[in-house]
């Protein structure tokens, strides 16, 4: 009996497809023909290849978002939890970015097509680093005062330290000495947010 065609076999595939033939020549042809289905069967499940394409590029973003949440979940004082949430996020893309480099540029194109799945992705995040920091302030580790609100605070941070997490850095992530530039920002930061 042949395995049903789910949306996760489908982006699976078109994973696959995508890291082969790259952004510029992935059909949906080509992830039909990894299925062994027809076109149409695709489209049932994705109405059209800008759908497909968004929904592998927040399967994609998800990832490192389960990553995040798990961090913000998680026991431990605010400060350690923001110190945690900053060095998965750097970790998370800098293995994304060297563990898969075609599937990593692929993914670079496909976040400025689907613009909406990633500013959903920074809003999340910036609203995990709200969480923490609105903690850290509950738990007077924080300056209440600090940068404004928690959220303007959290959008602070996250700009600060896009050198780490924005894609466009990516050529920087494997370079010598990125490590103690990650750490001397993170420790400026969280400085910057204690009393």
């Amino acid at each position: 009996m042949a395995e049903a065609l789910t949306p996760e076999r489908i982006l699976e595939a078109t994973e696959d497809v995508l890291r082969r033939y790259g952004p510029g020549k992935a059909t949906v042809v080509d992830v039909a023909r990894a299925l062994g289905v027809s076109h149409g069967s695709v489209y049932r499940h994705f109405r059209t290849k800008a759908a497909l394409r968004a929904a592998v590029t927040q399967r994609w973003l998800d990832r490192t978002g389960e990553q995040l949440k798990s961090v913000v979940s998680g026991a431990g004082p605010a400060g350690q939890q923001l110190d945690r949430w900053l060095t998965t996020l750097f970790e998370a893309k800098r293995h994304k970015a060297g563990d898969d480099p075609e599937l990593f540029a692929t993914y670079t194109v496909l976040a400025s097509e689907a613009s909406d799945v990633v500013e959903r992705h920074i809003e999340d995040a910036v609203g995990q680093l709200a969480q923490i920091i609105e903690a850290g302030r509950d738990e007077g580790v924080f300056a209440a005062d600090a940068i404004g609100s928690a959220s303007e605070a959290a959008r602070a941070v996250f700009h600060a330290t896009a050198r780490f997490h924005d894609p466009v850095y990516a050529a920087e992530w494997s370079r010598p000495g990125i490590e103690d530039d990650f750490l001397t920002v993170r420790a400026l930061v969280l400085r910057g947010l204690c009393r």
